[in-house]
């Protein structure tokens, strides 16, 4: 008989094991049929622990997929969205979003950062670098069971990482930053996608943003740039004034044309004009010759009727001459024929004057008062010494008063004789 097959209550302490524990020496001391119900508590509780900490259940959100493996086998089966039962400690489930994921290096975005990228020169730059990627739901399963769970940071990140690393050193950081981005953002997409294709990831692009570029570099393409910014300013320049004189040439040649074309068409427009009054001439003429022979009849007609009229006039002046020589010969028998009869009634008159001063002689002195009367106011004289007329004195004697007597008839009747045409004409 072993050591084995003897209870363990019958041992005694000194006999019992060294290496066993205190908690298990007290169990061994503890009858075996207690034990059994222990046992039975022990195992509830680690399965209810089990269940409270590992659920059987598991619920897969919208957007993603599960993948459900089994430990023992190894086999696995893709979980959809919602509930799903995992058994505890034999099967393992893995969530992967199939949303599109961004991978975004910022260590890489500076040129003094802690992981630039390298041109061919050797130069560090630094690139903002994005790159989308999404699951293909249908290599989950190989995903899940070929590459580690985090994709992003295992599988991903090495390789856009070493691809554009990879294509950064074929080009210049001029190439880079400005002339040939979208090339490069090309070739990086065609490098990449198949090598992301193999593991069951589809690249969306990759987008190329800032380039930081280095400090000592970036004055170097400045002071550069200013350079080429001269030149093709003085590029455009020389251009521009290139342009400038062969649009004076071009304005010459067209005012050049222009003129020759406005010669042209003056010349045109005089040989018409000249045709056209050759044309009009051939009309005119006949006109001008019709107009010079009615100026003619015109001329003709108006001598004759001058002539005409200068006869009817003469006729008629010579028809007025004749009455006016007739007139005047009626008026001079007239006139003969009244003076003769004025000069018998005077010569009537004055003899019966002179019989008349004869008997009456102091008449003259009346006469002579009535003629001096509206000149002289008054006269003042001696009375005669023979006791005769007032005026005596200043008439001289009788004889010379009547001689003075007769003067006067004799002037008066001369002025009557003269005034005698005249009043008959009037």
């Amino acid at each position: 008989m072993t050591d084995d097959d003897i209870p363990a209550d019958m041992i005694p302490d000194d006999d019992l094991p060294l290496h066993r524990s205190p908690l298990d020496r007290v169990i061994d001391r503890l009858p075996r049929v207690r034990l059994l119900p222990l046992t039975f508590v022990a195992v509830g509780v680690a399965a209810a622990w089990g269940l409270w900490t590992h659920a059987p259940l598991r619920n897969v959100p919208n957007g993603q997929v599960g993948v459900r493996m089994n430990r023992l086998t190894g086999d696995s089966s893709v979980v959809r969205a919602g509930t799903a039962f995992v058994f505890p400690g034999l099967q393992d489930l893995r969530l992967y979003d199939l949303h599109e994921q961004v991978f975004h290096p910022t260590d890489s975005t500076s040129a003094a950062g802690p992981a630039p990228f390298q041109s061919v020169e050797g130069l560090s730059i630094g690139v903002d670098v994005t790159a989308h990627y999404a699951l293909d739901p249908a290599h989950v399963a190989t995903i899940a069971r070929d590459l580690p769970a985090d994709v992003n940071g295992e599988v991903v990140a090495p390789a856009v990482r070493g691809v554009i690393y990879r294509v950064f050193t074929r080009y210049t950081v001029r190439e880079i930053f400005s002339s040939r981005r979208a090339e490069i953002q090309q070739v990086i997409e065609g490098e990449l996608r198949p090598k992301l294709a193999a593991d069951g990831i589809v690249l969306r692009d990759v987008q190329i943003g800032k380039v930081d570029l280095p400090a000592d570099y970036k004055q170097g393409m400045e002071a550069l740039l200013a350079e080429e910014l001269a030149s093709e300013k003085m590029r455009f320049t020389l251009e521009l004034k290139d342009k400038e004189v062969k649009q004076a040439e071009l304005e010459a040649e067209a005012d050049k044309v222009k003129r020759e074309k406005a010669a042209e068409a003056a010349g045109q427009e005089q040989i018409i004009a000249a045709k056209a009054q050759e044309e009009a001439m051939a009309h005119v003429l006949p006109f001008k010759q019709k107009q010079i022979l009615q100026r003619q009849l015109e001329a003709e007609a108006d001598k004759a009727s001058r002539i005409k009229t200068a006869e009817g006039t003469a006729e008629a002046r010579r028809i007025e001459a004749a009455g006016e020589a007739d007139s005047r010969n009626k008026l001079a028998d007239a006139e003969v024929y009244r003076l003769d009869k004025v000069g018998k009634s005077t010569s009537e008159q004055m003899a019966r004057e002179g019989e008349l001063i004869t008997r009456h002689p102091l008449l003259i002195q009346k006469t002579m008062a009535d003629k001096l009367s509206d000149k002289i106011q008054v006269i003042i004289a001696p009375p005669p010494a023979n006791g005769g007329f007032i005026g005596s004195t200043l008439l001289g004697s009788r004889d010379a008063a009547t001689r003075a007597t007769t003067t006067a008839k004799a002037g008066d009747t001369d002025t009557d004789a003269a005034n005698a045409p005249q009043e008959n004409a009037q």
